[in-house]
């Protein structure tokens, strides 16, 4: 079907850089990333090396993969397709996968971005793409917990707005750091340099029957009998629109994989590499859910200790 010059021009009109990408390559001063139409879908360019056929390829096999059970496919991005559009580089055309825009719909999104794993590397690699992702797991928190943070934002509110820290600043966190970052994600006063954040959107949004807690258990049950796949430097997506938690609203917490230039086959095998970083990350989410619950208990328990008054008036 011949696509009418009109409508195409208007459809590339559309297309603009995700204002909410927190990592990977970003569609902005010339480089070659994906793309939105503000309609819900997300249009990722095929990267280069044969790492672009790989994901692509994986789409296509797990979108019909009857061994995959249906609850775990929401935590995949709907796959509808591959089109060609014109690059964000200005290259020309490109073959695009086209994907569900995950942050579609929220207005402020908090979003941390983690790489699962404490080995990013895969078994067919070469020595050198070897060389140079042992060297960064290194240097990052991917060897010491079993996965690192590779991007975030935390929204703060109207006047401060997001915290977006740089590549390099978020490749240097600590295991402190990083235990920072996800009590500062379910704080109402995240600011920077709040070193007690309160954590008051913990129970909501780690917390509950669909909070971040129990999908991520949910996700973790599969991996430990999957033995379909084996996901190398996939990344998990944390996310919730904190601008409608702070008006009130019900919260809407989601996990999403993201990421498949680097999936084998799993032969038979348990991805002991992507479930060890899982349930790394799992611990974390708990234990700030935990603390949350006991700073809570503590407030309660202090708001109903009786106060002694003397014949003054004065309390204490």
């Amino acid at each position: 079907m011949k696509i009418h010059p009109c409508y195409q021009a208007s459809f590339y009109s559309m297309l603009k850089a995700p204002e909410h990408q927190v990592a990977g390559h970003l569609a902005s001063d010339g480089k070659l990333g994906p793309l939105v139409d503000g309609s819900g879908r997300f249009y990722k360019p095929l990267q280069g090396g044969g790492r672009g056929s790989k994901e692509l390829a994986f789409y296509e096999t797990f979108s019909s993969d009857t061994r995959v059970p249906d609850h775990i496919r929401k935590f995949f991005p709907v796959f509808y397709g591959s089109q060609l559009l014109e690059a964000s580089n200005g290259s020309g055309l490109c073959l695009h996968l086209v994907l569900q825009d995950i942050v579609s719909g929220c207005i402020n999104p908090s979003i941390i971005d983690v790489k699962i794993g404490s080995r990013t590397w895969y078994p067919e690699a070469s020595d050198d793409y070897i060389k140079k992702c042992l060297e960064k797991d290194a240097r990052t928190t991917t060897v010491s917990l079993g996965f690192r943070i590779a991007g975030l934002q935390l929204y703060e509110g109207k006047e401060s707005g997001f915290w977006k820290p740089g590549r390099k600043e978020v490749q240097s966190f600590t295991v402190d750091n990083v235990r920072s970052v996800m009590r500062r994600f379910v704080s109402s006063d995240s600011s920077i340099g709040n070193e007690n954040p309160d954590c008051s959107f913990a129970p909501s949004i780690y917390g509950g029957s669909a909070g971040i807690l129990e999908q991520l258990l949910e996700l973790k049950a599969w991996f430990e009998d999957q033995t379909t796949y084996h996901f190398h430097s996939c990344s998990l997506l944390i996310l919730f629109d904190k601008e409608s938690v702070l008006k009130g609203s019900t919260p809407v917490a989601e996990v999403k994989l993201i990421d498949f230039a680097h999936v084998l086959e799993g032969k038979g095998v348990i991805d002991h590499n992507f479930l060890g970083g899982l349930c790394s990350l799992i611990k974390f989410v708990s234990d700030v859910l935990s603390e949350s619950k006991e700073s809570s208990i503590k407030a309660d328990e202090e708001s109903e200790k009786p106060h002694n008054c003397t014949n003054n008036g004065n309390c204490t």
